[in-house]
């Protein structure tokens, strides 16, 4: 599986205010993707790529309120709207052994402990004790899914340069 370069964090869904705050909605776990000083690549609506630098970011409800060098008034601020946001994959922080960033799992291929293809990682789902993959099979037209609960014990083998997961499934599934 190729990596990608650039990962999406964010989008643009509005601006705020006359100063040209922008309001993100944030793909990312942590909002420290957004500190102050980090460089983020827009890409908009029309796939014009533009690069800015993060003045400061707060939490706003759901959404983030960013400043970005460079858009001073809601004019500006409201023609980014539905800009996707990326950082450098290079600049996120290594994990630890075992640990994945869910955009390197998303499109793995998940076999069983017979080698039965179950089929890929569509989506993860956040629970309150642990992830859940939700693999789908190519073969059926996204009919039918199974979700796969992120635990030692199901999951033996993660191989992301594979891009090959090989599990143990629960009994049930």
């Amino acid at each position: 599986m190729a990596r990608q370069e650039h990962l999406l964090v964010g989008k643009i869904v509005g601006s705020h205010g006359i100063k040209g705050a922008v309001k993100v909605y944030s793909y990312a776990e942590s909002a420290e993707i957004f500190s102050a000083g980090r460089n983020i690549r827009l890409e908009d609506l029309n796939g014009r790529v533009s690069s800015k630098k993060i003045l400061w970011a707060r939490p706003h409800g759901k959404v983030l309120r960013v400043s970005l060098e460079g858009v001073t008034n809601a004019e500006q601020a409201s023609e980014l709207k539905g800009s996707s946001l990326f950082i450098e994959r290079k600049s996120l922080p290594d994990l630890d052994e075992g640990m994945y960033y869910w955009c390197d799992l998303i499109g793995l291929n998940v076999y069983s402990e017979n080698e039965e293809f179950i089929g890929q990682i569509h989506t993860i789902i956040t629970t309150g004790s642990n992830d859940v993959y939700v693999v789908k099979d190519p073969r059926e037209n996204g009919k039918g899914e199974t979700l796969i609960p992120a635990l030692a014990s199901v999951v033996r083998a993660v191989d992301i340069a594979q891009g090959v997961m090989h599990v143990t499934l629960p009994e049930g599934l």
